[in-house]
C-alpha cells in the first residue's frame, strides 16, 4: 500500500527553521528514522520510506507554499495514490504551540498552502495533520510570525513535538485515520 505524505513549507535556507516549515521538519524526521534522504524530484524533494509493509512517498514541495497543490496533484497521479491515502502536514496558528490534531477534511482556515491544494484537487476531503504554532502576534503580523523562527522557549520541546507528529503519520498508515485520531489527537 502506498501513501503520499506532504509536508508543507517553503524551500531554501531562508525558511528552514521557520514555523511555516514544520511540515518539512516532520518529514525530515521520518526520513532520518528510516535511514533515507531526500532527492530533488519534479515539483518537490522526495524520499521513499517503508513502514510495516507500507510505502510512504514523502514530499516537500519546491513550489513555495502558495503553489503546493501542483506537487500534491503530480505525485498523487504519478504514484497512483488514492486521495484517502494522502496526508498533508501543516502549521496552524489556531492551535497552541505543539498541539497536534488530525482532521479528515475541512476548510483551508486561511492557510495559503491548503487553499492551493484544495483549489487544485477540487476537494476539501483529504487528511491533514495540523501542528499548532500558536498565535503570539499582533493583528496584521501573521505573515511575519509564521515566517519567523522558533523562540528559544519553543525550541526546548520542539523536537519532542516533531517526534510525536512522526508517530501520528506512522499510526495513520498502519491503523487508519479513525483509530489514529482516537489514539493521538490532542497528545
Amino acid at each position: 500500500m502506498k501513501y503520499l505524505i506532504v509536508g508543507l513549507g517553503n524551500p531554501g535556507l531562508k525558511y528552514e527553521n521557520t514555523r511555516h516549515n514544520i511540515g518539512f521538519k516532520v518529514l525530515d524526521t521520518l526520513a532520518k528514522e528510516a535511514g533515507e534522504s531526500f532527492s530533488l524530484g519534479r515539483h518537490a524533494e522526495v524520499a521513499v520510506v517503508k513502514h510495516k509493509g507500507r510505502t510512504l512517498i514523502l514530499i516537500k514541495p519546491t513550489t513555495f507554499m502558495n503553489l503546493s497543490g501542483k506537487a500534491v496533484q503530480f505525485y498523487l497521479q504519478s504514484e497512483k495514490i488514492p486521495l484517502e491515502n494522502l496526508m498533508v502536514i501543516t502549521d496552524d496558528i489556531a492551535l497552541p504551540f505543539g498541539k497536534l490534531r488530525m482532521k479528515l477534511k475541512g476548510s483551508d482556515g486561511g492557510h495559503n498552502g491548503l487553499k492551493d491544494i484544495q483549489a487544485v484537487l477540487r476537494t476539501q476531503e483529504y487528511i491533514r495533520l495540523r501542528f499548532g504554532v500558536g498565535s503570539d502576534f499582533y493583528k496584521g503580523q501573521q505573515s511575519d510570525y509564521v515566517l519567523g523562527e522558533w523562540t528559544s522557549e519553543e525550541l526546548i520541546s520542539l523536537g519532542d513535538r516533531i517526534n510525536v507528529a512522526a508517530e501520528f503519520v506512522k499510526s495513520f498508515v498502519t491503523i487508519g485515520p479513525q483509530l489514529t485520531m482516537t489514539n493521538w489527537n490532542n497528545k
